[in-house]
């Protein structure tokens, strides 16, 4: 295996890993109708690096195993999760990385909370969407400033 192949597995697994305990160790703000997922702050790394689109996804999968809502969210929070990083890898203005995040999930997880616990389509969207707009622009945008500011380019 050459050393691109290795550093790209190695930088999957770390973003995985760290999604997975973000969410697991405030699992209480990472899962329900109201929530703040602190790991979506992470979705900004795809801007950075291809690895983290398979990282951020196998990481909200495994993540996700530990949802009160079960299987629809394991599959369409994941699946929220993998357009938004393959969206947010083709931006090329850094002030819209948060979005493609913010956007799949305000209208991927209501649709899981409607099914799961009956609160109406665009009440969930409401939530989800202040929600990741925390994580995403409150605590994912000055990561991808202080992750540019540091290592100055895209990896």
């Amino acid at each position: 295996m050459t050393d691109e192949k290795i550093s790209y597995l190695t930088q999957g697994a770390v973003i995985a890993t760290v999604y997975i305990v973000l969410t697991l160790l405030l699992a209480p703000i990472s899962y329900g109708a109201i929530q703040v997922r602190i790991a979506e702050a992470l979705t900004i790394l795809p801007y950075f690096t291809p690895a983290a689109i398979p990282g951020l996804f196998i990481g909200c999968i495994i993540a996700n195993l530990n949802s009160p809502l079960g299987l629809i969210d394991i599959i369409f929070g994941s699946v929220a999760t993998l357009i938004a990083a393959l969206i947010t890898y083709r931006i090329k203005d850094k002030r819209l990385v948060p979005l493609p995040s913010i956007i799949s999930n305000a209208i991927i997880i209501p649709f899981v909370l409607k099914q799961v616990l009956g609160i109406p389509y665009f009440i969930n969207m409401a939530w989800v969407g202040i929600g990741q707009i925390i994580a995403c622009y409150g605590l994912g945008y000055p990561l991808l400033i202080f992750i540019e500011k540091n290592i100055g380019q895209r990896l």
